[in-house]
Formats: C-alpha cells, sequence, structure tokens
C-alpha cells in the first residue's frame, strides 16, 4: 500500500503518524516541498500511487483524469474546498479527512487572536520594545456579543471556550438544528442578524461558502467590531476589510487565513492598522499534527485495504 505525502505537516511534529504507517503496511512517499501544489504539480508528485495525502494542494478534475490508479485522496485537515469532490466521485476515487483532528487547536488560535486584538497585546508590546511605557485601553470579552458563523466542530469549540469567558453567544449554520445550538448555550440566528449585533465575529465555514463577509456586510458591522478569520480567505473581502480598518470603522481583525498565501508584496492588508496576520497556523499543534497523520493513515489503509473507510467526503 503506497502513500504520495504532498503536505509537508505531515508527522513533522511527531514520530506516530509514520510509525502507524509502518505498522499497518503503508509505505510512505514524500513529494513535498513546501508549497501547495497547482493541479499540474499534482499530477506530477501523484505519478503512479494509488494514495495520495494532501493539504492545501490543488485536486481538481484534470488530477483524476490524469491519475486513472488512484484509488483514494486523503485531506490532512478537514476542509476539501480544495478538492474537486464531484470529479473523485465520477472517478470512483474515495476522499476521506480527519474531523475534529485540529479543532481544539483552531479553536484555541481563535481565543488567543480575539484576545489579542481586544487587549492590543502585539500593539502594547512592539511599543515597550521600543522603548515606551504606555498605556493600550482594550476591551474585556466577558458580557461581550461573539457571533459564531459556522456550528461545525470548530465553532462548537470556539463557544465552548467563549461561554467560559462569560461571552454571549450567537451562532449561524444553516445546517446545524436549533436544537444543536440551545444545547450549547448558544442563541441562533441569521448570517445578517449576527453580523449586525456581533461584538466580535468569528469565521468557521468551509471556503465553498463564497464571499461570505462582502463589503455590505463589512459595513453593517457594529462601529468598532472585531473580526476573526481562522477558515478560508475567500470569506472576506479584504479589500473592504482593509478600508473598514484605515477608517477606524473596524476596531480590529485577525486573519490566520488570506485569499492568496502568502500575502503579495503590495497586499493593503499588509499596512492597514489594528490587524494581526499570523500564516495559517491553526492547526498546527503538537495534538492536532499527531490526530491528523494518524487518522489519515488509517483511513488510507483501510481503502486500500478494501475496508470502509470512517470518515468519507462526498459520494
Amino acid at each position: 500500500m503506497r502513500l504520495r505525502v504532498l503536505t509537508p505537516s505531515f508527522g513533522r511534529y511527531s514520530s506516530e503518524p509514520s510509525a502507524l504507517a509502518v505498522e499497518l503496511g503503508v509505505e510512505l512517499e514524500y513529494q513535498t516541498d513546501g508549497h501547495p501544489k497547482a493541479a499540474a504539480d499534482v499530477v506530477a508528485a501523484i505519478g503512479d500511487a494509488p494514495a495520495v495525502l494532501v493539504g492545501l494542494d490543488e485536486v481538481s478534475a484534470e488530477v483524476f483524469a490524469a491519475c486513472p490508479q488512484l484509488r483514494v485522496v486523503a485531506k490532512h485537515g478537514v476542509g476539501t474546498d480544495n478538492i474537486d469532490l464531484a470529479a473523485a466521485a465520477a472517478a470512483g476515487v474515495v476522499v476521506v479527512n480527519t474531523p475534529g483532528a485540529n479543532a481544539d487547536a483552531v479553536a484555541d488560535l481563535t481565543l488567543g487572536l480575539m484576545l489579542a486584538g481586544s487587549r492590543r497585546i502585539v500593539e502594547a508590546e512592539r511599543s515597550l520594545r521600543a522603548g515606551n511605557w504606555d498605556v493600550f485601553l482594550g476591551a474585556q470579552l466577558g458580557g461581550k456579543r461573539l457571533g459564531v458563523l459556522g456550528f461545525g466542530r470548530i465553532g462548537r469549540a470556539v463557544a465552548h471556550r467563549a461561554v467560559a469567558f462569560g461571552m454571549r453567544v450567537s451562532a449561524y449554520d444553516p445546517y446545524v438544528p436549533a436544537s444543536v445550538l440551545e444545547e450549547a448555550g448558544v442563541e441562533a440566528g441569521s448570517l445578517d442578524e449576527i453580523v449586525a449585533s456581533s461584538d466580535i465575529l468569528t469565521l468557521h465555514l468551509p471556503g465553498d461558502s463564497g464571499p461570505l463577509l462582502t463589503r455590505e456586510r463589512i459595513l453593517r458591522m457594529p462601529h468598532g467590531a472585531g473580526l476573526v478569520n481562522a477558515a478560508r480567505g475567500g470569506l472576506v473581502d479584504e479589500s473592504a476589510l482593509a478600508e473598514a480598518l484605515e477608517s477606524g470603522r473596524l476596531g480590529f481583525a485577525a486573519l490566520d487565513a488570506l485569499e492568496h498565501e502568502p500575502p503579495r508584496a503590495d497586499d493593503p492588508l499588509l499596512v492597514a492598522p489594528n490587524l494581526l496576520l499570523t500564516p495559517h497556523i491553526g492547526a498546527f499543534t503538537d495534538a492536532a499534527n499527531t490526530a491528523m497523520g494518524t487518522m489519515a493513515v488509517a483511513e488510507v489503509a483501510r481503502v486500500l485495504g478494501g475496508g470502509e473507510p470512517r470518515f468519507r467526503v462526498g459520494g
């Protein structure tokens, strides 16, 4: 059982995924260069392997057409917006992911970004290093309204943490029953209601949701509100966000996901005020890296061994 590994984060911080591969008889073949691959490069990297493990690499219809021997695509993570699921189903290729493996990691980062933005931690630290001893007035989370867009595993983990901070949490997710939100102590609301009423808005939706925070919706956010995006960059109109920060319309924003990764040198976000940027590190913890790697290897072994996967995505 051969598995081509395209994502450089596989087993990078833990030996458990590669050890499990040996135990299950999965031969790991690395094709990594540190960057997500375009479709043509994915085809070349897969070669004649029956299985591939991807991160943000583009697995389009072109890939499935050019790799007829491919039997399984495993996502080292959760979101599969970079994989053409319809083309995979048409080609008879099984797509699997690792749900829940990075939920706590992303939720922790989200709360960290909320705290850093609300309390101006980075700004204060840089000021002190510059030789100043200034006071930076911030906002505490307790009592604030948090709007969670997307109430899957990550959104629920964020809400759980936010409730413990004393925040009032509301959520929007058209695929989650109201009873699930109620059980979590969260109010249900429409997308526009939550955008217009939240002191802080946090995004936890797949990238195929499209540009959710359009210019019009950003302008509907309360004056001085904060925004955290640890999901996908395409969810936010980034030029409108930069303008809202420049004008002081928004109090802060924190982005772990960008439309262009890495950002271009002339990206207006790089000079926008009150903005924290991190290089898509949400899933990069020791525990999450171990869980994603071991779950992916186990799924590949099941499929190549003729079994039924636990975490099939799509048809």
